[in-house]
Order: C-alpha cells, then sequence, then structure tokens
C-alpha cells in the first residue's frame, strides 16, 4: 500500500515535469543563448535551479498534502488556460517574456488541477521566485537604469572625493588619475539591483521569520542595501584601476568584484537582519 500511494503521488509529478520541460525546452534554449548569456540578466538559470532547489526541500510537505487533496475548481483551469495563451501568444510573436512568464501560471494552474491547492501554497514561494528569471522588458529597463547609474557614480565620486583621490565625473564616466571609467549597466543598472532583491527574498525564505512586519521592513530595506553594494562595487574597481592600472581594474578584479556585489549585499542583509532582530525580540519581551 505505501508503494503503491508513492507511485501514485511521484507519478503525475514526475509526468508534469517532463511535459514542461518538453514544453519550455526551446524556450530556455534561447535564453540561455541569448538573454541570459549577457551579464545583465545572466542569473536567470541560477534562478531556475535555486527554484528546482525549493520544490525538492518541499518534496515532504508536497507528498502529505497531495493525500488530502480537494477538486481544484474553475480558477486553477483559469490559471491554466491563461498560462497557455500566454506561452501560445509568446511563441507566435517571438515575445520571449511572455514565453517565460507563462510558466509561473501555467505552474499554477497545472499543480492546483492535477494536486488541488494546497500543494500550489507550499510551492507558492519557489512558484513567485519565478519571476526574477522572467527576462525584463527593455524599455522599463532602459528609462530606470539610467538614473541609477548616474546615482551610484554621483555617490562614488563624492565618497572617493572626500577620500582624497583626484577624481571627476561626467554623466556615468568617472576620471580618476589618468584613467576613465564607464559605469556600465551590469555595474549598477536595474538588473543587478533586480538580483540583489532576489537574493534578499531567497534569504528571508530560507531564515524563514514569522513575524510579517520585520519581513516587510527587510524586504524594503533590501533596495537602499542593493544600491549600497552597486557603489562599494564601483569604488572597489575605481581603486584598483587608479592604483595598479586598467588592466587591473577591467580584467580579473572586474569579474572577482561582480562576487564582491554579493558578499556585500548579503552582509549588509544579516547585519540589518540582526538590528530588526533585535528590536523585535525586545518588543516580544515587553
Amino acid at each position: 500500500m505505501r508503494n503503491n500511494s508513492t507511485v501514485q503521488t511521484w507519478a503525475p509529478a514526475a509526468m508534469l515535469a517532463f511535459g514542461l520541460l518538453v514544453m519550455f525546452g526551446p524556450v530556455f534554449n534561447t535564453l540561455v543563448h541569448t538573454v541570459w548569456a549577457s551579464d545583465e540578466q545572466g542569473h536567470g538559470p541560477i534562478i531556475l535551479a535555486v527554484v528546482c532547489w525549493l520544490l525538492w526541500q518541499r518534496r515532504e510537505q508536497f507528498a502529505a498534502a497531495v493525500t488530502k487533496a480537494k477538486p481544484a475548481g474553475a480558477l486553477a483551469w483559469f490559471w491554466l488556460a491563461f498560462g497557455l495563451a500566454l506561452y501560445f501568444v509568446g511563441r507566435l510573436q517571438n515575445i520571449v517574456m511572455f514565453q517565460m512568464g507563462a510558466l509561473i501560471p501555467l505552474l499554477i494552474g497545472s499543480l492546483a488541477v492535477v494536486f488541488g491547492w494546497a500543494v500550489v501554497r507550499i510551492a507558492s514561494f519557489p512558484i513567485f521566485f519565478l519571476i526574477f528569471a522572467v527576462p525584463l522588458p527593455g524599455p522599463v529597463v532602459d528609462a530606470l537604469t539610467s538614473p541609477l547609474k548616474h546615482a551610484v557614480s554621483w555617490v562614488a565620486e563624492q565618497i572617493m572625493w572626500r577620500a582624497g583621490y583626484p577624481i571627476s565625473r561626467s554623466g556615468v564616466i568617472l576620471m580618476v588619475g589618468p584613467y576613465q571609467l564607464l559605469v556600465a549597466d551590469a555595474c549598477a543598472g536595474l538588473n543587478s539591483m533586480f538580483t540583489l532583491e532576489a537574493l534578499g527574498l531567497l534569504y528571508m525564505n530560507i531564515v524563514g521569520h514569522t513575524n510579517r512586519l520585520r519581513n516587510v521592513l527587510l524586504a524594503i530595506l533590501i533596495v537602499p542595501m542593493s544600491f549600497t553594494a552597486n557603489v562599494v562595487r564601483v569604488i572597489v574597481l575605481i581603486l584598483v584601476t587608479y592604483h595598479f592600472g586598467d588592466e587591473a581594474g577591467q580584467g580579473i578584479v572586474h569579474g572577482a568584484a561582480g562576487m564582491l556585489l554579493f558578499v556585500v549585499a548579503l552582509g549588509l542583509m544579516m547585519v540589518i537582519d540582526s538590528i530588526l532582530s533585535f528590536f523585535f525580540r525586545k518588543k516580544e519581551v515587553k
């Protein structure tokens, strides 16, 4: 009986996963060779891997929920139909954002239809996290990236000038000594902040705080923390370029600065989370 129950639980899940893989395999292949191949949105495959890991971590909860599943109802079929419509419009019009975005309603609808809403609730965060794998629309990115880059460039210039470095700025071009540095989209644009927001929400999910106000405050503070991490990255590149030359700044150190961005952001999240923990623990004690 136990083996039959296991088969009945996981056989539909395997078939559903296989069907989605066949359906979205061409989409993933297109993204890997286009959007996800860029520095700005190269986090897509990582997001997919994290989503798979999060779903796997919840496998025991899924198995328990399936045994108590109830009929899905019309809302589940609506999500399924909406996802299919979005997918086919994206394929016909070659809109990659629609194609990848369709995975979210399709997951919601198919899980609800096959297993019930209890499973969808358990998978709610991994499904929501897929938003960060959807390519951002170009006009929105361009409109928001420019002011972000200018802001990061201005803050970095002010900090370095007050530290005594010979630095000036023209738009997003920083002149330090004999060198010029262009603050590119990948260094301080919307996409990097989008990636850091994903990192912050993943951190919140892993630590599992139950206080909603604390979670909301931490989610809001992720934005300035991401901005600060971008500023630190630009300052590190300025210092390396000024002291060791342009080749050092544009070489392996430039790639390492990208990792530094995430290290700084994660460190800031842990510090802010600790501060919030102190206040909320104090509040609970009272």
